[in-house]
Parts: structure tokens; sequence; C-alpha cells
């Protein structure tokens, strides 16, 4: 699950009550636990989008529907094969020695991502830049000589540098700054800039300080500064319950995960296997065990599509493809999500997002009981896969148990699952799959926008939903949320974010970071682009 803020509404819940397992209650527990064991052992590393994991849980779950017999409807059987773009990084045979003591990508440096490539060995000194050496250059002097210069862009000034010292003889300049002023120098992924003329690496206060204690000595400098740009499939898994209906009902659930922190989205900021039992082996179970259901004895006014998604952590690509290149089409009636469903108790409850997406909903689940406590939150938008359907005009529901101290982290392991909690909420799915049968097709209701943060520390916002799936420079955005910022001074969707403040945003996380320099109060400047035309908005938090 993406790591955005949840909006809850308080919703009168039934009250708990104590019951007796039946003997299919049993089984089903037994089911998932059986599952989520598997998905969320160590044998899956971690089920990343396009590793051998996720394929292993792919294989997990096609086993399952061909068991069932249930009709494939991927492209390929049962799967959807899809690409990750993994972006441009620095080559794994890449490096940099200063003095034989190799140097530490992204702790000590990082080679800017338009820099140019090549091998050079150099004898060099900070303080006099030669031919055929190392350039070095104080980014902070540079912004100080050009405070009173309001055209001053610091991405030309590299283009122009580097282009100067090859003229003189540079076989690379190294970048460092010592002071305070913000040089918005970040390391680019997606950039499509031209290369520069050599390359350019710049340097951490760490990692300066490490390497060049000494600045008036000589330093012996080896480096291989190269790219590689790789990309990765991953697979969507599709099935089809066909009862020839006019309407399908999609239930859905992401079974990809984290790996081992490869992406960097965990928030233990370590290398473990990151196991995602309750995201998202909780949901994967739940949805195999209602496809069991389905297919044995299921509501005949709808078909139902079975879809689950990867790449779901990397920015809801798994159902953005699936929506973009449709392996069945047909009249949706309305889509149904599970992401996080294992971790139910009294505190959280179980949050049923998606509310306010139909007039129905609320007439359906007001007829339906449970033993659960719940929450019911009325935005179609939101930091998972239903956000796909809902931007497509479906209405859609989210099963949601509550984030927990061990989201995006290793510690996220089958043994902390409320198994019969779990049960419960597909006992509730299977309920209201029920209930949606004496309906002809649900209405579509528009709702108010989810804004950024759970697990982020700024306490301030602008109240946009980014597109996560955006590859190119800033931030695009879906929409803005109802009365903030974002929609009283006018973005609209397909904006891209470009600047806040003295801040360039790069992509998602970079914006994540630059609203934590703000606090309620201030203000500053906000530069997005709006086709070919850049705007400028005077903002107040």
């Amino acid at each position: 699950m993406r790591r955005i803020a949840i909006a809850m509404l308080l919703f009168a819940p039934i009250g708990l009550l104590a019951q007796k397992l039946s003997k299919s209650d049993k089984a089903l527990i037994q089911n998932l636990k059986g599952h989520i064991q598997f998905l969320a052992s160590d044998a899956l590393e971690g089920r990343r989008s396009g590793d051998v994991g996720e394929q292993k849980a792919v294989d997990y779950v096609i086993a399952q529907y061909q068991d069932l017999a249930i009709h494939p409807m991927g492209e390929n059987g049962y799967i959807q094969n899809f690409p990750i773009d993994e972006g441009k990084r620095f080559d794994a045979n890449a490096f940099i020695k200063i003095n034989n003591q190799k140097a530490i990508l992204d702790s000590d440096f990082f080679a800017l991502s338009n820099s140019g490539s090549n091998n050079f060995n150099a004898h060099s000194s900070v303080a006099l830049n030669e031919v055929n050496q190392v350039w070095f250059k104080d980014v902070n002097e540079i912004l100080e000589e050009n405070t009173s210069n309001p055209h001053f862009d610091i991405n030309e000034w590299l283009v122009t540098t580097a282009s100067q010292l090859k003229s003189k003889g540079a076989v690379a300049l190294f970048l460092h700054n010592s002071g305070n002023l913000v040089d918005n120098i970040q390391f680019n992924k997606y950039d499509t800039a031209k290369a520069l003329a050599i390359p350019v690496v710049y340097f951490t206060k760490q990692g300066y300080a490490k390497h060049f204690s000494d600045e008036t000595g000589t330093y012996t400098i080896e480096a291989k500064v190269q790219f590689e740009h790789p990309t990765r499939t991953a697979h969507n898994v599709v099935g089809f319950i066909d009862n020839h209906a006019a309407n399908t009902i999609i239930l859905g659930a992401h079974l990809d995960h984290l790996g081992y922190n490869q992406d960097k989205h965990g928030l233990d900021l370590n290398n473990f296997i990151h196991n995602g039992a309750d995201d998202n082996a909780s949901g994967t179970a739940a949805l195999i065990e209602l496809a069991k259901s389905l297919i044995k004895k299921a509501p005949k006014n709808n078909n139902y599509l079975i879809i689950h998604f990867s790449g779901e952590e990397l920015g809801l690509l798994g159902s953005k493809y699936w929506l973009d290149h449709p392996t069945y089409k047909g009249n949706f009636n309305y889509m149904i999500n599970m992401d996080m469903v294992g971790r139910y108790d009294t505190a959280r409850k179980l949050t049923i997002g998606g509310y306010g997406t139909s007039s129905k909903w609320s007439e359906i689940l007001s007829k339906i009981p449970t033993t659960l406590l719940t929450h019911y939150d009325s935005a179609g938008t939101g930091p998972s896969d239903h956000a796909s359907f809902y931007r497509k005009d479906m209405p859609v529901l989210f099963m949601f148990t509550g984030s927990h101290s061990d989201y995006h982290k290793a510690t996220d392991d089958w043994d902390k699952i409320n198994y019969e909690g779990e049960k419960d909420i597909v006992r509730l799915v299977q309920n209201i799959i029920k209930a949606t049968d004496n309906y002809s097709k649900l209405d579509f209701l528009k709702t108010r926008e989810q804004s950024m943060g759970k697990s982020t520390k700024f306490t301030v916002s602008l109240g946009v939903m980014p597109d996560y799936a955006f590859t190119g420079t800033g931030v695009r955005i879906e929409g803005t949320s109802q009365g903030k910022l974002g929609e009283k001074i006018g973005l609209k969707s397909q904006d891209v974010l470009t600047q806040l403040g003295d801040y360039k945003l790069i992509d998602v996380m970079g914006y994540m970071q630059a609203l934590g320099k703000f606090k309620k109060g201030d203000k500053t400047t906000l530069i997005i682009k709006r086709a070919s035309e850049e705007m400028k908005f005077d903002i107040q938090f």
C-alpha cells in the first residue's frame, strides 16, 4: 500500500459479538493462514514486482485458479505482462576511488543523472584546477555570487561550466556545497536531458569531509563513471467467472511488495526481506478465497473478473496498465479492492473506502449484518488500486484494516495477522456481492480527493493527488481535494508541480521532502507547468 493519508469518517458500527466458529469458518481461517504463510515466507523474497519472488507468488495464485477451473483472462493464460522502467542508475561496475579509498554511492557521492560518462585517472588538487585533472567547484560560492541574479539557473550553469571545463582540458568536475544555500542538485532517474560534456559528480558534506579533508593536498583519483537503464517485467494475474450476465464485478488485490527494499520504499531503511504479510499477502489470500466461493456458488446477475495486480507499491502500475490494456472488455458494475485486511482490531476498526462513489452503497451496506467495527470513508481515491478504477468513473469499495508499526517494514510477518478478523472481512465482501445481485448496474458519483501524508513528517499540504505512474520530471497531479489549497489557487488535473519555494521537485518523494521544510502559515511560491505554459502561484500554507 502506498504512503498516503486515509481520512476516515466514523460510522455507527454494529457491536462486536462473541460467536462460535462454524466448520466452514474454521476451514476459511486455515486456508487464509496457509496462503499468507506461503506468500509472506522468506522463500518469496518480498515479492518485489518483476523479481523471482513475485513470479513465485504469481505461480502460486495461478495454481489455485487452475485447481478451481477458473477461466484465465490474461494475455497469456492468466498472466498479463507489463514493463517496469527502473530508470537510470549508476552502473554496478562503476566506482570512484580517492587515494585508493572507495567512495560510497549516495552517502558519499552521486553522479548527476545527466553526467557525462568516462573512465579517468588523475592527480588532482582542490586548490589547483589544471589540464587533465579533476576540477573542483563549491556550489555554495556559485550561489552566493548569483544571489542578485533572478535569472540564474543551476542546471544552465552546469551545462555551460561542463562545456567550458572540457575545453580547458578537465577530465571531470567534482561538486560540493560548503554552506547552507539550497542548490537543488538531485539525481533524477528519469532524466532525459542531454549528457554533460564531462563526468560531473556531487559529493555530500559527509563524503567531501571524508575524502578531501586537506584542501591544500593532492589526491589520486581513479573513477569509472557510467550508467545503466534497466527494465524488468511484472505480472498481473487475471481470472474470469462467466455467468453470461450483462454486467461484471471486478475484485482485486495487489500481490507485490518491497522485496529487499531495493526501490527504497521501506520505512526501516534496511535491506532485509520485507515479507509483506499484511501488505498485501492478506488481500491476495482473501481474493483467492473469494474466488473459491464464487466458483462454487456465485450470485448469477453479474460476472466476476478477478485481478491480482503487481506494481502497486511502485505507483499502482499494474492496475493502471490493465485499464489501459484491458484483457476483458465489458460493462463493469463496480470494483472491490482489498489491501491490508489482515490486522483488524477494535481500536483501528475496518475502513470501508469508496462509500460515496455510488448513491446505492449506503443502502446496500446498511442492510448487511457484521460483527466488524467499521469506519466509512467516502473518497474514491486513495493509496491503492481501487483509485485507478475510480478514475475511470467506476464505483469502488476499499477494504483496509489500517496502518500499524510494521507497515513497510521487515517486521510485517504472517504471525501478526488476525486470521479470524480477516475471515469476517471475506464474509462481509461475500455478503456485499450477494446484496448487489438484486440491483441493476450501480450509478457512479464523484467524491472528494484524498490528499497526501500518512508516513511523512510534514504538517502542511497542497491538497493534491499525485499521479504515481508519471515518469517525467516533477509531480503530475490527478486532482485536488475539495476546499484545500490546491483547489483554491486553481490547480487542475494534469498540472505538473516543478518547484516549491527554493526546492525543485524531481518526483513525489522530493515533493514530500520539500513539504517537510514548511509549517502552517509559511508563505512561498509554487511553480507548475500546465501543458507548455509555466505558471507561478504565491501561496500561504
